[in-house]
């Protein structure tokens, strides 16, 4: 907790699932919040959760990562008020399913452009951010969809490109930031069980071994990542459940 603690973390898609319990997980341990997701409205709910539950509501922004310009202007505003961020979560993703001819043109180009360049222009737009932090860390939350053979499992192929886009990213983003101080950590986990923290008898429920993979373990995978000494660097996490139920998160 004392590595966690104080630290100032960006976190997308953070309004439910995977993004809601990282923020309630780190916002637990101390972290100061600043959350997005392209719906205010249980954005809001969950920073007010988190307030009730901690004492120190996050700050929130609506942020549609399908829309260039708006993750444009946003990281832009984030770097002329000089914002201070040491971690970057990028977990916003644009889910689509079906095969490719059962959605159009525009779900298509929607799922890509949030997948890959909202998350890639909102990284570069934080970067001189991270880059001023002491110890600055970018967790990619990719999917076993970002990776070759995987069944689809009814993941469109949109989707399936948006995450092997992602995992291409992450590699260039590693490779161009060795030596800086930033860290960058891609996690692929399958099909994950949505639990929430805000629920603790569910959360703390003991798993056996045909269970799923839950958002409490992806959350502490990333936080197992995050506490190692700087010298250590976790480059690509894949996880699966002991029966290796693939599918994209």
């Amino acid at each position: 907790m004392d590595q966690i603690k104080g630290k100032r973390v960006f976190i997308t898609g953070a309004a439910r699932g995977l993004g809601a319990a990282f923020a309630v997980v780190l916002a637990d341990m101390g972290a100061k919040l600043f959350l997005t997701a392209r719906n205010i409205e249980p954005l809001s709910a969950l920073a007010e959760s988190i307030r009730l539950r901690t004492g120190t509501a996050p700050e929130y922004h609506a942020l549609d990562l399908a829309d260039v310009s708006q993750v444009t202007l946003f990281a832009k505003a984030w770097r002329d008020q000089n914002q201070p961020l040491d971690i970057l979560v990028n977990n916003g993703a644009m889910w689509l399913s079906g095969s490719m001819d059962s959605h159009d043109a525009f779900a298509i180009q929607q799922t890509i452009t949030a997948n890959v360049t909202g998350t890639l222009l909102l990284t570069r737009g934080l970067l001189p951010l991270l880059k001023a932090s002491p110890a600055a860390d970018i967790v990619n939350v990719v999917s076993v969809s970002g990776m070759s053979n995987v069944p689809l499992q009814g993941a469109s192929i949109a989707y399936i490109a948006s995450k092997h886009g992602q995992a291409g990213l992450t590699d260039g983003l590693r490779q161009e930031l060795r030596g800086t101080g930033v860290r960058v950590t891609a996690l692929y986990p399958p099909n994950i069980e949505d639990l929430s923290p805000l629920n603790p008898k569910e959360w703390d429920a003991a798993r056996d071994t045909a269970s799923w993979l839950t958002t409490k373990d992806v959350v502490g995978t990333a936080l197992g990542a995050l506490s190692r000494a700087r010298h250590v660097h976790f480059m690509s996490v894949l996880m699966e459940t002991a029966t290796a139920n693939f599918h994209g998160h």
